[in-house]
């Protein structure tokens, strides 16, 4: 078959419906009910003492590291299931994908008061901190995992999906051989991107302070922004040293080792010439306990789930009962009650705000703008030739992977105030700085993306271009751009979100005591943050969240359909 054959084409796209709205407006009530949260929190919290000596930093590396894997497995869980959903129902997929869209543009920066404040409340105070901590490393990894999930289950190949009706898989079994298995490079990409994320925001999901109250946690992260607020760069290079190391480490005993280990479920029908490997993962390949420990433990609980899995869809086709509807009209009824009362409220909330307010949220939403779409078209320059060169070649993949592991993870907050202060004097410095921060919080999940796709290539289509002697060109465009489409949607669409998120740190900067801001949404939101200004704190949340969601409406969301409909490979 010519490969430019392999792809479908699409079918009209789903126009906005009233769902979309509904989901804005449930979430604008949650923001809402979080603020009023607020106003109970404490007046005044003494925080720890963060010490600079170096000897603290394996200890609160440690704590770091705990605080990302419990915020890691939540993020899986949630992907798993949400992504599922939305892909196997219609119905759902109506009101999970609008969710998601809103859930993902909410900016974790300008929730994070609003999540601390509101657990402290009816919390004791450092389980809160710490409950709100992990909850905003989630924010920061469970997006474009999810994104990522939800794209491989759409795009699963239609004969696989025959295949296991064939077979009469019930739904966990079609789940643990075919969906997982198809989805799990691509999981493992971006679930390394979910980490460098939570890195990348690690400093101020521990170390935040609202005027008296203050919320720091001992951790890596709050190591690096006290070394930064202090202007100590020699313990903040101790900081990123440490940083650096636990990447490394990471790299060598878990993700290399989970690559190589994912080969085995490429889509295709020669096996590659070269591939991925991990000298860890030969040493387990070759370890009798640990075989011994994998078959008994998780051996013996994929049988347990197949076995309760194939009880519970007997029992589904048993029952030809419908349940009575009338409890859910009335739940329906309650929940919609609810959402028109705190709409109000909200409303009346915000019409506290003087017009002046809106014209600065007015004019910092162009800013801010302006500067996402900057942030996104470098890094599509760069990420898509350099993406591609890693996923197609394992052996420069070998030691280009370490270095953009090392890059992504390196919270660029640590390094912004020393970047501002060297281009501070320059024209446009500050708006210059803004949008290399925004590019550092986003560029990566493009990346990530990118090399997950090239990996996925069958090898046979790469050899059937060789043999049609297609030029370098005809390649890009009859089977490398095609294939990649739908990865460099899902990493486009998080890479905006990111870049939004990482507009609050990058349009405004503290070193050594001196604060400076620029104009756009980010530095509203960091200046109403430190004021304790929650009007306009809801407001400009509120206006990014919907200018986020539009974009991904009538952009991201049109082209995911053609993805899945006309890029998928059959």
């Amino acid at each position: 078959m010519p490969v430019n054959k392999l792809f479908r084409p699409a079918r009209p796209h789903r126009p906005l419906g009233p769902g979309d709205f509904l989901v804005l407006l449930f979430v604008t009530v949650l923001l809402y009910a979080g603020v009023r949260l607020a106003f109970r929190a404490p007046e005044f919290v003494q925080g720890p003492e963060i010490s600079l000596s170096p000897t603290a930093l394996p200890w609160y590396a440690f704590l770091s590291t705990l605080r990302m894997l419990a915020a890691y497995t939540l993020s899986l869980a949630f992907s798993l299931f949400y992504g599922y959903k939305a892909a196997h129902s219609r119905y759902a997929e109506r009101v999970l994908l609008p969710l998601l869209d809103v859930l993902q543009s909410i900016p974790i920066l300008s929730f994070l008061p609003v999540a601390v404040l509101g657990l402290t409340a009816f919390l004791p105070e450092r389980v809160g901190v710490e409950l709100a901590s992990i909850f905003l490393i989630f924010t920061s990894q469970a997006w474009n995992m999810t994104f990522a999930w939800y794209q491989s289950l759409i795009t699963l190949p239609g004969e696989l999906r025959e295949a296991s009706d064939i077979f009469r898989f019930n739904s966990y079994l079609r789940f643990r051989v075919l969906e997982l298995p198809f989805a799990a490079i691509q999981l493992i990409w971006n679930s390394m991107m979910s980490w460098a994320g939570g890195w990348f925001f690690l400093m101020a999901a521990e170390m935040f302070t609202v005027g008296a109250r203050d919320f720091r946690l001992p951790g890596l992260g709050s190591y690096l922004q006290e070394a930064a607020h202090r202007g100590n760069t020699k313990a903040l290079a101790w900081g990123l040293v440490t940083l650096i190391i636990l990447i490394i480490a990471l790299d060598q005993f878990v993700w290399r080792p989970l690559l190589a280990w994912a080969e085995r479920f490429k889509l295709e029908m020669v096996e590659s010439e070269v591939q991925a490997s991990s000298w860890f993962y030969e040493l387990l390949k070759g370890s009798r306990i640990w075989g011994f420990l994998w078959h008994r433990i998780f051996g013996a609980l994929d049988q347990r789930i197949s076995v309760w899995a194939k009880r519970a869809n007997a029992q589904v086709r048993s029952s030809g009962k419908r349940r009575p509807r009338w409890f859910l009209y009335i739940l329906v009824a309650i929940f919609m009650g609810g959402i028109a009362l705190g709409a109000a409220w909200a409303g009346k909330f915000l019409t506290s705000l003087p017009g002046r307010a809106w014209l600065l949220i007015a004019e910092g939403a162009g800013a801010t703008t302006l500067r996402v779409v900057m942030a996104l078209a470098i890094s599509a320059i760069w990420t898509v030739p350099v993406g591609l060169l890693v996923g197609l070649n394992p052996r420069a993949a070998s030691w280009i992977q370490p270095v953009v592991q090392i890059a992504a993870s390196i919270p660029a907050t640590a390094l912004f105030p020393i970047l501002v202060t060297s281009l501070v004097r320059l024209p446009f410095g500050l708006n210059l700085a803004a949008v290399i921060l925004m590019l550092a919080g986003s560029q990566w999940y493009i990346l990530f993306n990118v090399i997950a796709g090239a990996r996925a290539i069958p090898q046979d289509l790469k050899y059937t271009a060789l043999l049609m002697k297609l030029s370098r060109w005809q390649r890009w465009r009859i089977l490398y751009l095609p294939a990649l489409f739908p990865y460099l949607i899902t990493g486009a669409i998080t890479a905006s979100g990111g870049a939004w998120n990482a507009s609050i740190v990058a349009e405004c900067v503290a070193f050594g005591g001196a604060s400076m801001y620029t104009t756009g949404l980010g530095a509203l939101i960091a200046q109403a943050t430190e004021k304790g200004d929650y009007a306009l704190l809801f407001a400009a949340t509120l206006t990014m969240i919907v200018l986020v969601v539009a974009v991904n409406r009538f952009l991201w969301r049109r082209l995911y359909r053609l993805a899945e409909e006309r890029y998928r490979l059959e």
